[in-house]
């Protein structure tokens, strides 16, 4: 290569550096002076995830308000009543007299559930004969539901397991055990070991999170540019087509910078400030966080042109948070969800950093045990960022007919003028 061809190559670097700084600091500055879009890129991803997980830090409910109805009364019935009401989960709120009584206080939200212990409960058990207890639970509540239903089975267990060894005749505590429990079974809780719900689906809304903020902000930010026609001072930096590139990663350069602070704080230090399980390694999370932010990045930069006003993205985003998180798979299996919906849900960066997330969080995986989400989440960057440049390209010709609109008008009034 001669020289001239060097010092022309040089040139167009440094003038495209140039350029890309140029709408770097443009971007930056109006990010930092719009208040809307500090909230969405500052203040929502630093305050959000605090709430939910201290809402969530309790992980399990407990002392659930329970009615038993007790038409047996007898040493069998309260024992069973006692050891149900000493559980941490449930708690034995009221004593009625009939399903009635009791049905009126679960439609008034009073208790979650009812303990119905019949009449001939003692009699059956005396006679050896299989006797019933009914446990009707407020489904609406899935959580209260398992502490009703759960607590109920493990005493009807343990008073099982007594009925046994009293009728057994054993004469050891071996015996004992294998008349109860000849097949011993010990049940261990993998990737969230204290069975509670802030470890099951913290992870995946903060990933949720990062998209859901880092769109709102985006969007915003174009809302204002598009209503104070600032895509005019692109144009001259979008001289050819190589211009185009150069604002998609100038613009693309700032939210990077700005979010890479912010997943810091969402990944690494919101679980250990609320205890959440985490095992992370940090190569891996880089290895994943970065293809995920760029992803996020280029398809709200993509989805902007859709914003004509700042309210609109409100109405766009928002609305699409509750099916993001069904349709990662985190809140509902993702062998359960319909073939269309699985294919609706691969447009979104979401999918595809939930998954891995959780699987790098609490299951403590590597980055090649997450090869499928990584490699979808880089092809997701490369074609939202080739969208984006098509998709700002016709902006700025929109922008560039316009002004020379203005410019004929101005020079025909003119004209007419004279």
């Amino acid at each position: 290569m001669s020289n001239e061809n060097k010092d022309s190559l040089l040139g167009r670097m440094n003038e495209g550096l140039h350029d890309m700084c140029y709408i770097w600091m443009k971007e930056m500055k109006a990010t930092v002076q719009d208040e809307g879009v500090l909230i969405f890129f500052i203040l929502v991803p630093l305050l959000y995830p605090l709430l939910y997980s201290w809402a969530y830090n309790n992980e399990v409910v407990r002392d659930v308000p329970v009615a038993v109805v007790d038409l047996s009364h007898t040493q069998l019935s309260r024992q069973f009543i006692r050891q149900y009401d000493a559980s941490p989960d449930v708690k034995v709120a009221y004593h009625c007299n009939s399903l009635e009584e009791a049905r009126e206080l679960v439609g008034k939200q009073i208790i979650r559930g009812v303990v119905y212990i019949p009449a001939d409960f003692a009699q059956n058990l005396n006679r050896m004969e299989q006797s019933h207890i009914s446990v009707y639970c407020d489904m609406s509540y899935m959580l209260a539901y398992k502490a009703i239903f759960q607590t109920a089975t493990a005493v009807s267990g343990g008073m099982n397991k007594d009925i046994q060894i009293h009728l057994s005749g054993n004469y050891t505590s071996r015996e004992d055990d294998i008349s109860t429990q000849p097949l011993a079974v010990e049940e261990v809780a993998i990737f969230n070991p204290t069975g509670g719900y802030g470890n099951f689906i913290i992870p995946g809304v903060l990933m949720l999170i990062i998209q859901q903020t880092l769109l709102l902000g985006i969007g915003l930010s174009a809302g204002t540019a598009r209503e104070n026609n600032r895509y005019r001072d692109l144009v001259p930096v979008s001289r050819h087509y190589n211009g185009i590139f150069r604002i998609v990663l100038g613009k693309s350069l700032c939210y990077f910078m700005v979010y890479a602070v912010i997943s810091a704080w969402l990944t690494m230090i919101v679980p250990k400030l609320f205890g959440f399980v985490s095992l992370l390694e940090w190569h891996s999370l880089l290895g994943l966080m970065v293809p995920y932010l760029l992803a996020c990045i280029f398809f709200g930069m993509m989805i902007s042109c859709l914003v004509r006003y700042r309210e609109n993205v409100m109405l766009l985003i928002v609305f699409m948070s509750v099916p993001l998180l069904f349709l990662s798979g985190v809140s509902w299996p993702q062998s359960s969800i319909p073939g269309a919906w699985r294919s609706v849900a691969c447009l979104f960066p979401s999918t595809f950093g939930v998954r891995g997330f959780v699987r790098l969080n609490s299951m403590g995986a590597t980055l090649a045990d997450i090869e499928l989400e990584y490699k979808a989440l880089w092809i997701q960057t490369t074609v939202y960022f080739f969208a984006t440049c098509l998709v700002y390209r016709y902006q700025i010709i929109q922008a560039r007919n316009h002004a020379v609109e203005t410019i004929k008008r101005m020079q025909e009034k003119l004209e007419l003028n004279k």
